[in-house]
């Protein structure tokens, strides 16, 4: 950079022009990045002017020097120029003036003074840098961080941004270096000014691109305030801590007329309540030493429950008071778990090395519904939703103190489908609706199918493996169940007679078409032969086969047919219902009908090999139609005969059948239960079979719905 350029630039800084002063600050904001430029204009004395510029220039050149200062301040330049009449100018300029192009250089330069790391100043500066260098001009402008948060609500997004980095910068230092008493009062103040509601609404929204670095710079800044929290140890000793405790007690309307002394002060007339504490849900009567894994954070978010929804509280403990003590509901408990749960599930341990990782996947917008999590913002009412979802799962279960734990994952799974599965843009109301209607079978469900991906995550080619053999075992398993159900014969209803005058099989034997009422069939032992008959009435037995006249050689079947339904039709609850004596549910058996040469042979095999030779000639013709009274009977005959010509069955209640069957097996597998091993007296012994004295023939067992 030509010296004499920037010396007459320095020079133009102090003209009497306003003109030409704004000139000069224009052309120095662009070259203000270049440190061999910043080494030039230091050595000409132009810091001096710079600062004079900030105090006293107006309109925009008062904007081209705060923003030259500040990006002065970013090359590490000029700090030894900044004193508290810099510092209130600039705090005056954020509280009391409109124009974005100012307030953008202003916030800026506050931003760099807070975040300056304190181990880069003397020990004689230590004050001139961080949230305690803006003290001063606080007290002189107290709306300050009021007029800081209403700026994130401006439709400028580079304003916003500047402004968010500011909070940050003010957080940051606060939690880092202010005392334990100190930065508390910081985070209740900007959040009593609604800032988690503007960042939220930000994190939300579609201007998320050009304010994504702060907004997660905030979002981090969340977890390290929620990991500060947890790691303040409860100790009673602490004023604020003891008075928590006791506000919690007071709220829960504690009976005045028991003859208990629940304040905690000494009386000669009245003694402590033995339950005074586990009343309110506590395992025991010492509470402090019960919020060891949660903090200080669980005993803000119990209270915070508390002193919000009071009423709800105390009709809750009245309504556990009425019932026995092992089936009551540990609010304090439930609380501190929900915390606990929100906590990992947020994974609030998250190092900063990881957050680091988050900044680089900021380059794709598709991955920022990964990485920013505005929910984390809502803790509090998460936190309610959670507890209330809580409560309701505890009535709906009928539980006890014992099944706790049980409780406790049952809304960690509720809280990982509604809140971890959340996309960005959903609404918290939406979410608090979603927890309320999810019932308990749905979770129930769920909850089993994350415990089948856990074991498929730990065991998942041996899983794998293992479910192919126990699915080829249950499919034989009921191909063969449905086969016997065609050996074991069934009744059809009289629609099947009307349709036998299109079988040329028995149209020659037959000149008129049957009109009988109940048609009734049977698989052949030997599995090669379905044998029927057509009869005018049921009788008391079922015939046998040398009483069925007609037989159908299932060498001749090619395919069946039906037009039975492939999903689950509505319960009737017993598989042996009927449905209408006219049924239309059909199942047409498929074939190709034999010459008059192999038609009447004795040899079945020879007829087969004779019918196949003919199958490329002669046309596919129904050769015997049944209709089902039952859908379970349709489903058994159906799938049997497929399975019986070695095809795959195709009614959904074979199928859920299967994977019945197949699912038993592997949870046997995975518990490797043995009739032989723990929990059968005397080893080696077979337990005793449940005697079935006094059923009758209505009993049956009703095999997972099916």
């Amino acid at each position: 950079m030509d010296e004499i350029h920037v010396a007459g630039l320095v020079e133009r800084l102090g003209s009497d022009e306003d003109a030409v002063r704004k000139m000069a600050a224009f052309k120095l904001q662009s070259n203000i990045g270049d440190p061999s430029f910043v080494d030039a204009f230091i050595s000409e004395g132009g810091l001096p002017k710079l600062r004079l510029l900030t105090l006293k220039a107006t309109g925009n050149t008062l904007a081209y020097s705060l923003t030259s200062l500040s990006r002065l301040l970013d090359v590490d330049k000029g700090w030894d120029h900044l004193n508290e009449d810099v510092v209130e100018r600039v705090v005056e300029l954020v509280v009391t003036h409109p124009l974005v192009n100012i307030l953008r250089g202003a916030m800026a330069i506050l931003g760099a003074i807070v975040a300056r790391q304190h181990s880069s100043t003397g020990p004689d500066q230590s004050s001139a840098f961080g949230f305690r260098a803006l003290k001063p001009a606080i007290a002189i402008y107290p709306q300050f961080l009021e007029m800081l948060v209403s700026r994130l609500s401006s439709a400028d997004h580079a304003l916003c941004a500047n402004a968010l980095q500011l909070i940050n910068a003010l957080m940051r230092d606060a939690t880092s270096n202010s005392g334990e008493t100190e930065w508390p009062k910081l985070i209740k103040k900007l959040q009593e000014l609604g800032v988690i509601k503007a960042v939220y609404t930000l994190m939300r929204s579609t201007a998320l691109q050009d304010l994504a670095h702060p907004l997660l710079e905030f979002q981090a800044l969340t977890k390290v305030l929620l990991r500060k929290w947890r790691d303040i140890t409860v100790d009673l000793h602490k004023p604020e801590h003891r008075r928590a405790l006791k506000g919690i007690h007071l709220a829960s309307n504690p009976e005045k007329a028991s003859g208990f002394l629940d304040d905690g002060e000494d009386s000669k007339d009245k003694k402590h309540n033995p339950e005074k504490w586990r009343r309110l849900g506590f395992e025991t009567e010492t509470p402090s030493w019960e919020f060891e894994e949660t903090g200080y954070l669980g005993m803000m978010d119990l209270t915070d429950y508390v002193r919000k929804h009071e009423d709800m509280f105390q009709r809750l403990l009245l309504e556990q008071s009425n019932s026995s003590p092992p089936t009551r509901c540990p609010v304090a408990r439930a609380s501190l778990a929900v915390t606990s749960i929100l906590y990992d599930l947020f994974e609030v341990e998250k190092s900063d090395l990881d957050d680091a990782k988050s900044y680089r996947a900021l380059e794709t917008r598709s991955s920022y519904d990964k990485i920013f999590k505005p929910l984390i913002l809502q803790w509090s009412r998460l936190h309610l939703a959670g507890l209330q979802a809580f409560f309701r799962l505890w009535k709906a279960t009928g539980a006890e103190r014992e099944d706790f734990l049980k409780l406790v994952d049952l809304v960690r799974v509720l809280l990982e489908a509604v809140v971890a599965g959340a996309k960005r843009e959903k609404n918290i109301h939406e979410v608090e609706d979603e927890m309320q209607e999810y019932d308990l079978e749905r979770l129930r469900q769920l909850q089993m199918e994350l415990f089948e991906l856990t074991y498929e995550d730990t065991w998942g080619q041996h899983l794998r493996q293992v479910r192919d053999e126990l699915n080829h075992e249950a499919l034989q398993f009921m191909k063969e169940q449905r086969i016997r159900c065609l050996l074991q014969g069934a009744w059809f209803s009289g629609n099947s007679a009307q349709t036998t005058d299109g079988d040329q099989v028995n149209q020659q034997d037959q000149k008129t078409p049957s009109v009988s009422s109940f048609r009734y069939v049977k698989l052949s032992n030997n599995r090669r032969f379905l044998h029927y008959a057509d009869f005018d009435f049921k009788g008391d037995q079922d015939p046998g086969l040398d009483s069925l006249q007609e037989k159908l050689d299932l060498g001749l079947v090619s395919s069946v047919a039906s037009n039975i339904s492939t999903t689950t039709p509505p319960s009737t609850g017993s598989s042996s219902s009927t449905v209408q004596p006219q049924s239309t549910t059909k199942i047409t058996i498929l074939g190709y009908h034999p010459s008059s040469s192999t038609k009447h042979t004795r040899n079945p095999s020879k007829s087969t090999t004779a019918s196949k030779s003919t199958n490329n000639r002669k046309q596919e013709t129904p050769l015997l139609v049944l209709h089902p009274s039952t859908h379970s009977q349709a489903s058994e005959w159906l799938d049997g005969l497929l399975m019986l010509l070695g095809q795959q069955p195709l009614t959904s209640e074979t199928k859920k059948l299967t994977q019945l069957v197949s699912d038993y097996g592997l949870k046997i597998r995975l518990l490797n239960v043995r009739f032989d091993e723990q929990g059968i007296e005397g080893e080696g012994q077979v337990p005793e079979v449940p005697s079935r004295e006094g059923l009758d023939e209505e009993y049956w067992y009703d095999m997972g719905g099916a």
